[in-house]
Formats: structure tokens, C-alpha cells, sequence
């Protein structure tokens, strides 16, 4: 696991740059829409068709893992977060479609106050920008009832490598494999299900990675405006090692966890 940290000025570029890309995030983040919904199966597949009566969700973003959550299971209240305010209004718009309405809280989930006493807690593609995800499962612990369930995806460190291999600066805080979660559960959670599976999208170009990028506002801890020199120098080196007939890769790597609370 990467011991990075996080400070104030970095949390708030990423802020800005999931803020720049929120209206174009739903439709193009394919593989975080993938992920929520392979993550909600999984859950499903676990649990079976049940009632959640209280939920919170945090880094929900556009709604992808809040939809799929309504889809598969009858939802009492759900508390929602996100990093930027401007992610509620979407938000609310999904809860209401399935009858019901959130409540909602903005900011880090580093520093955001946890509802008490619920029986799912979910966030997909989320754990990768939080610096200390041990301290956050604790508090995920504390938070769910007995025999409550926890459902997460973050990515591994197979995540965006095309990107690493070529110098990015633009990796999330804690790229954590499989491997590396039983480590970072405190005892009464139980690991129930923990899966790692690469995505593979496909570019026609290098510069259509970047908008990718910037479009699903992934790339907020990237640092460093771009030259025409230093573009054109990328698009060559992406182009050179990371060809297909099929175009350009770009790499995923999300990991699933299930656990439940003793």
C-alpha cells in the first residue's frame, strides 16, 4: 500500500476536477459504471433479495451504485456523501424516482460524520482516494449494526499502468490489491467476498484517454499543465507501447470487497 497523504490543497484539485467533470461523468465513465453494478451483483448474490432499512453510501458521485442498489433490494433511508455539493441534486433525483429522498452530506469522508446504526454501508470506485483506509474501516465497523454489511470497490495497482508506466502523477492515493485488504479489517469485520479483475477500454488516440481523463474527472491529482511539446512526446510513447488493432488501452483494476460486521 502506498503511504501517501492527502493534504488540503490536494484534496481540493480533486474536488475541482470531479466538479469540472460531473456533468460528462455518467455517460463516460463506463468502467465505474460497470464496477457499481458488478459490485451491487455481488452483493446480491450474497445477501439474496432483502430489505436494507438504513443505508449510507458515501463518494456516491452521479449515482451509479445508488441506482443499482434500488434495482436489487428494498432500501428503508439512505444517507448519502459526496465530495462536492453539486453531486446532490442528481442524487436526489435517482432516490426520488424510487420513492424515496436522501439525506445528504458534502465533504471529504475523511472528515464527514457517519450515520449510526445502519445495516449497509456501500461506496464503489471511492476507497482508492482515502490516505488512511484502515482508520476508515474502523469507523465503517463502528457505524453498521450487527450482521450489518459493508459492499466496496476501489483499484489495485494494475490501475491505469499505461498511464504510471509513462510518468503520470495523476495516481490515486491508495492503490490497494486483494492481497492487501485482510489487512486493513479490523476483527469484527468479516471478509466475505474479495474479487480483482482487470477492464480494459479502448482509445482510437492517446488524446482521447486524456479527454476520458478529464471528462470522468479522474485525474485530479494530476499535476502540470501540458506543452505542445511535452503532448505530442505522450501521444508517441502511448502510442508506441500500448497499440491494439483495437486502438489504444487504457487499463482498470477495480477490487471488490464484501464484509460483514460480526
Amino acid at each position: 500500500m502506498k503511504d501517501l497523504t492527502v493534504g488540503t490543497s490536494d484534496c481540493n484539485r480533486v474536488a475541482n476536477s470531479f466538479r469540472r467533470g460531473l456533468g460528462s461523468y455518467h455517460a463516460q465513465a463506463t468502467a465505474q459504471a460497470r464496477v457499481a453494478v458488478d459490485l451491487a451483483d455481488l452483493l446480491q448474490k450474497c445477501v439474496g433479495d432483502r430489505r436494507f432499512a438504513h443505508v449510507f453510501e458515501f463518494g456516491a458521485g452521479t449515482g451509479h451504485l445508488t441506482e443499482a442498489l434500488f434495482h436489487r433490494f428494498d432500501i428503508g433511508t439512505i444517507a448519502l456523501n459526496d465530495l462536492v455539493a453539486e453531486a446532490e441534486p442528481p442524487l436526489q433525483q435517482t432516490v426520488a424516482a424510487h420513492g424515496g429522498k436522501a439525506s445528504f452530506a458534502v465533504g471529504p469522508i475523511e472528515t464527514c460524520a457517519f450515520p449510526q446504526g445502519v445495516d449497509l454501508i456501500a461506496a464503489s470506485s471511492v476507497v482508492q482516494w482515502v490516505p488512511n483506509v484502515p482508520q476508515l474501516m474502523q469507523r465503517c465497523a463502528a457505524a453498521l449494526t450487527p450482521n450489518g454489511w459493508l459492499a466496496l470497490s476501489g483499484y489495485g495497482r494494475g490501475h491505469f499502468r499505461e498511464l504510471a508506466a509513462l510518468g503520470s502523477t495523476a495516481a490515486a492515493p491508495n492503490y490497494m490489491d486483494h492481497s492487501d485488504w485482510p489487512a486493513v479489517l479490523p476483527q469484527d469485520l468479516q471478509l466475505v467476498e474479495l474479487r480483482q479483475a482487470a477492464i480494459t477500454l479502448h482509445f482510437a488516440s492517446p488524446r482521447d484517454v486524456l479527454r476520458h481523463l478529464r471528462e470522468t474527472g479522474v485525474n485530479g491529482q494530476s499535476q502540470g499543465g501540458w506543452t505542445r511539446a511535452r503532448l505530442v512526446g505522450f501521444e508517441a510513447a502511448y502510442r508506441q507501447r500500448f497499440s491494439t488493432p483495437q486502438g489504444v488501452t487504457l487499463t482498470y483494476d477495480p477490487v471488490l470487497i464484501l464484509a460483514r460486521r460480526r
